[in-house]
C-alpha cells in the first residue's frame, strides 16, 4: 500500500507499505529520519516517540496505516536552522551519552514544556516516566528539562 503523510511539516508518501508496518519502521527505513530510535518495540522506554496530530505516541506502536493523511513530528522536526532549545539543553546539561533514548526524552520534554512553562520536579518525572535510560541516574535530564523551561519562561 502507499502511505500520504506529513512528515515535519512536508507532506512524504511511502510505497510498498504493508499495513501492520510500524510508523517507526516507515520512519526510519522507508523516510531516512533515523533519529527515533527503535529500542524495544513494544511501546516501554520511549526511544522511538513522536508527536502523531500534536499527541506523542510510541511510533513502534503506530501501524502505518493508521498515518494516512495524518501529521507527524519527529525529533528531527523540532529544529529550524539550530537546535530547539530543548535539545540545547540536552546537549549543554550533558544529557545525552549513548543517544539512544535521548530522541524519546526530548520529545517528552517538548510536549511538557509546550504545555506547562515552569514544570515541577515532579511533572518533568511524570512526563518523563515513559521513557528509560540505561547510561544516566536522570539528573542531568532533569537539569536539561529544566533549563530548557526556564529559558521558554524567560526566566534565563
Amino acid at each position: 500500500m502507499r502511505v500520504n503523510v506529513t512528515v515535519n511539516g512536508v507532506q512524504r508518501q511511502a510505497d510498498d507499505v504493508w499495513p501492520g508496518e510500524s510508523l517507526l519502521y516507515v520512519l526510519r527505513e522507508r523516510l531516512g529520519l533515523p533519529g527515533s530510535k527503535n529500542a524495544c518495540e513494544q511501546g516501554e522506554c520511549g526511544s522511538c516517540t513522536v508527536y502523531l496530530d500534536d499527541v506523542p505516541v510510541c511510533s513502534c506502536l503506530v501501524a502505518a496505516g493508521q498515518v494516512e493523511g495524518r501529521e507527524v513530528r519527529t525529533v528531527e522536526g523540532l529544529a529550524d536552522d539550530e537546535l530547539h532549545p530543548v535539545q540545547q539543553a540536552f546537549v549543554d546539561k550533558g544529557a545525552v551519552q549513548c543517544g539512544f533514548c535521548t530522541p524519546g526524552l526530548i520529545v517528552a520534554a517538548h510536549d511538557l514544556i509546550e504545555r506547562t512553562t515552569e514544570p515541577t520536579d515532579a511533572e518533568i518525572r511524570e512526563a518523563l516516566a515513559g521513557n528509560l535510560c540505561r547510561c544516566t541516574g536522570y539528573e542531568k535530564i532533569m537539569d536539561a528539562v529544566r533549563a530548557a523551561a526556564a529559558k521558554k519562561a524567560g526566566v534565563v
